[in-house]
């Protein structure tokens, strides 16, 4: 079998529901197919969480939101009274599901994690029912498969969870043993107690990697609404080039420095038996189907080497300073052991005889900076942050085996006055980075895609 996946951004308007159906019969083999929540629900839905504790009103604001726009679908595809109102009548029954968890969350003042989980999961829970409903009623032998029916077992994280696939995968396998079109929500799995867990924001992906691990899949074809992974952002540079092929690796180091194409974790199900994960435009030539990227285990090494230019602003330093901080046993492990149990990831650290300096997060800085203010840490004189900062990287297979790069990295950012603050190369095999400050971001960006990719446009 093939599994496919559809996105949010697949799922903005009523209309775009038709796109999915012609792309599903193109198929015309059994399918699994896992599918976000619609465009904008899941932001939707952590407002209510965090707001409801405090304003019961917005309860009742969300539970007409989704109904609203799940049933202004429904309408438009769904022709006998009976069958809209048959659906209707189980749609509402599901929010009111969902509604009973904010009741509990606004009465006991917070939302345990558990609870969280599962209210967020509703958001696909609804748009999988949704679409079952419309592939039914055109005719498509179709089945509605849950997480808790196909037994996709997690190892029991909230929020951020990780498929058990000792624990699972014959038993998902085995579930998917008929020639229908099966549609599931993506974005959570369940514990072996039962609790629902997210799989982290935009988790739907590697829900859709993990089933593909599982049945061992044809492939994973995720359909966006991006003309697949490009030599550097559009919206920057115009003139991007399409990358036609890529391993694993160098796609998952693009997702982590920003190309917010596929989950960065979406990567890991899909290694041990070379899956292919098949990147399509929803927005293309549906005519004429082809894959703008295909990612495989296969590494495809270029005249250029660098094959893309990502960036993220979501980044900032957090330095801790001190005389000899950077020899000192214990302050790097205190450190970090407080910010995990606030739950603050470190991107990386980099250490020197006076500084140690923390790549985190923009919504994690401050939050560290308040927290190490308030820690006494022997040997630590000062805790300052950076932040209006842009972390840009290069990927390419072959970069760290390739001479010259450094300089015609430095020569691109050197020759219009930008200077790197923060400088990292070697430690992935395919990908270096460096920060700059934010308003320097996309001159730095131009001028590198210039240096390693003029000839591909001369």
């Amino acid at each position: 079998m093939k599994v496919v996946k559809f996105g949010g951004s697949n799922l903005k308007k009523s209309e775009d529901i038709s796109k999915l159906v012609k792309v599903i019969k193109s198929y015309n083999k059994p399918l699994i197919i896992v599918v976000s929540a619609l465009y904008g629900m899941t932001d939707t839905i952590i407002s209510t969480i965090e707001n409801v504790h405090r304003d019961f009103n917005s309860i009742d604001q969300l539970q007409q939101t989704l109904l609203t726009a799940h049933k202004a679908i429904l309408s438009c595809y769904l022709i006998e009274s009976n069958e809209i109102q048959k659906a209707f009548f189980e749609l509402e029954k599901r929010v009111e599901e969902m509604k009973r968890f904010l009741l509990g969350i606004h009465y006991i003042g917070e939302a345990p994690d558990f609870v969280r989980d599962t209210v967020l999961s509703y958001g696909e829970r609804l748009s999988a029912f949704t679409l079952y409903e419309i592939l039914n009623q055109l005719g498509i032998d179709c089945k509605e498969a849950t997480p808790e029916d196909m037994g996709l077992l997690t190892d029991g994280e909230f929020g951020n969870a990780s498929v058990d696939f000792d624990k699972c995968s014959s038993q998902v396998a085995s579930f998917f043993s008929d020639d229908l079109v099966y549609i599931v929500p993506g974005f959570y799995g369940i514990s072996e107690t039962g609790k629902v867990n997210l799989f982290g924001r935009g988790g739907s992906d590697y829900s859709a990697a993990a089933i593909a691990r599982c049945v061992k899949a044809q492939s994973l074809d995720l359909w966006k609404d991006v003309k697949g992974f490009l030599s550097a952002d559009p919206k920057i540079v115009p003139n991007a080039w399409n990358i036609k092929r890529m391993s694993y690796l160098e796609a998952a180091e693009l997702s982590y420095f920003g190309a917010e194409i596929i989950h960065p974790r979406a990567f890991e199900p899909l290694k041990p038996d070379n899956i292919p994960l098949n990147l399509f435009n929803i927005d293309g030539d549906l005519d004429d189907i082809k894959p703008l990227t295909v990612i495989s285990s296969t590494g495809v090494k270029t005249s250029f080497i660098v094959k893309s230019c990502s960036y993220t602003d979501d980044i900032g330093i957090l330095k801790l300073k001190g005389p000899g901080v950077g020899v000192k046993p214990g302050i790097l492990a205190d450190v970090t052991n407080a910010m995990k149990l606030e739950g603050i990831n470190i991107k990386s650290v980099l250490t020197s005889q006076t500084i140690i300096s923390f790549l985190l997060s923009s919504n994690d800085l401050y939050k560290a900076y308040q927290l190490l203010q308030n820690l006494d840490v022997h040997g630590v004189n000062e805790v300052e942050i950076q932040d209006k900062i842009s972390l840009i990287a290069i990927v390419g297979e072959g970069l760290n085996d390739t001479h010259g790069i450094a300089a015609k990295l430095f020569n691109a950012i050197s020759r219009k006055g930008i200077n790197a603050k923060v400088v990292s190369m070697g430690i992935s095999d395919v990908a270096s980075y460096f920060i700059v400050d934010s308003d320097q971001r996309n001159e730095a960006i131009k001028s590198i895609h210039e240096e390693f990719f003029y000839e591909k446009h001369r």
